[in-house]
């Protein structure tokens, strides 16, 4: 009886002082793989309170705190953790609302100037690029941009103005003209779904909930990007159903975009998609060959104006690229970048062969149908999981690293914002798919089974 005691004595005593995790280095690689914003907003104030041989307790400030971190970053912070010390099997957390650091950061938060009003992610974030001037208009997009236009004449009865589109297709451009064109003589407010999120959550941690009402409530324009994301996220939708209904009742304009229809929208609260159809709700259409090759030569004409450079392209390397790059605008304007490279660097036009060669990918990907979709069912057939396996939020590596290999070629080979990827795994973090990519590009480096795995993978959607 004694010896059993004497063992579970050992196995739960804290590790030997020589093997102790330095909890500030481990903090210095959680900035570098989580990011700035993560960190200071979420990471900077979690401690390491006591190590065992396989688990380590954590402490958080608060327990939205830690119910954030355990949701969205537990498995990369366990994963940087196992990198100093391989024994690691675990992280539990403990609040610790007493903690000293942070009771003097709360303590000091009075005398500071509002966090809304001082942050980086300030709404106010136009693109001085992104006018209506140079938003080039044919039938795909006509509709959308009469309207926009009517709202920035005249004010208008389409509120709010709902528009939708595919990745690349000019929606985000549309807004922004919006914005510059009222910002001087209205009060307007252009902020992406992801921001107005993360102004949210720094206010509930801030105590600072009625400034942030106040401050999104008093727009006479309130335009906001990408809507989709606040799928799935409950506290926010409340927040933001009634911010849209304060807004309506102040007359204020509503100007919404998503990469889909409110009726398509998941994970989205029906009483938000009702107020969301309620107004115009207007998709904006792949452009047609007309359009394409209007929008190659408006940008074609912009970067010699704007680098003040000459270049030599005629215009059958236009037609070839507006023929042939048609899955996504941001597509072509990348393939354009390329064949401008190649003119400088041999100071002549491109030949259409030439231009075949030097857009091979571009052209593979666009004659054929590769999306986030296709390739994770593409990844899931080559290592004989259902698609759902694969995007469940178990963490076993027979799951996760497929999981990491399908978000690594959806970077690739889609045109997809690294927040959409996430949002297609299971709405998983942006930052989940960073590590995926470079976990995944470390391994290809010197792993040979994990690189013949995606070069297969890649020769059955290429």
């Amino acid at each position: 009886m004694k010896e059993n005691l004497s063992k579970q004595i050992t196995n739960n005593v804290f590790v030997k002082e020589e093997n102790q995790l330095n909890w500030k280095n481990i903090l210095k690689e959680l900035r570098i793989a989580f990011g700035n914003d993560v960190y200071e907003s979420w990471i900077k104030n979690v401690d390491l309170k006591k190590e065992f041989n396989h688990y380590v307790v954590l402490s958080a400030p608060t327990r939205f705190v830690r119910d954030w971190i355990v949701s969205r970053y537990a498995d990369k912070l366990l994963d940087i953790i196992k990198n100093f010390k391989s024994s690691i099997q675990r992280i539990e957390f403990l609040i610790d609302e007493q903690d000293e650091k942070y009771s003097k950061q709360e303590q000091q938060k009075g005398n500071q100037v509002s966090l809304i009003e001082n942050s980086l992610l300030n709404y106010n974030r136009f693109n001085s690029n992104n006018t209506f001037d140079n938003f080039m208009v044919g039938e795909s997009n006509e509709l959308a941009y009469m309207a926009a236009k009517k709202i920035c004449a005249e004010g208008s009865h389409y509120n709010p103005l709902f528009v939708y589109s595919g990745v690349g297709m000019g929606k985000t451009h549309l807004l922004n003209a919006i914005g510059l064109e009222i910002v001087d003589n209205k009060k307007v407010m252009f902020i992406s779904a992801e921001r107005f999120m993360y102004h949210f959550v720094r206010s509930i941690k801030s105590n600072e909930m009625v400034k942030f009402k106040d401050f999104f409530r008093r727009a006479n324009i309130f335009i906001i990007d990408d809507i989709q994301f606040v799928g799935g996220k409950e506290a926010m939708q409340e927040e933001f159903f009634h911010t849209f209904n304060a807004l309506i009742e102040r007359n204020s304009q509503i100007v919404i975009s998503s990469d889909r229809p409110p009726s398509n929208l998941d994970r989205i609260q029906e009483r938000i998609k009702s107020r969301l159809s309620g107004g115009l709700v207007i998709d904006i259409q792949p452009p047609d060959l007309s359009l394409r090759k209007k929008i190659l030569q408006n940008k074609f004409e912009t970067i010699e104006k704007n680098f003040n450079e000459n270049y030599v392209l005629n215009s059958e390397v236009l037609d070839f690229l507006a023929s042939e790059i048609t899955s996504s605008v941001r597509e072509m304007v990348g393939a354009l970048n390329r064949v401008l490279a190649f003119s400088k660097i041999n100071n002549k036009s491109p030949s259409v062969y030439e231009c075949k060669r030097i857009l091979k990918d571009f052209i593979i990907c666009n004659n054929k149908l590769i999306n986030v979709e296709s390739i994770q069912n593409t990844v899931a057939a080559y290592f004989n999981l259902g698609i759902q396996e694969m995007l469940s939020q178990r963490r076993s590596r027979s799951l996760a690293r497929p999981r990491q290999i399908a978000m690594y070629l959806a970077k690739q080979y889609t045109t997809n914002s690294l927040p959409d990827i996430g949002r297609k795994f299971s709405n998983r973090d942006h930052t989940t798919v960073i590590h995926a990519v470079k976990k995944i590009d470390e391994l290809i480096k010197k792993d040979n089974e994990i690189r013949q795995s995606v070069n297969e993978i890649k020769k059955k959607f290429l």
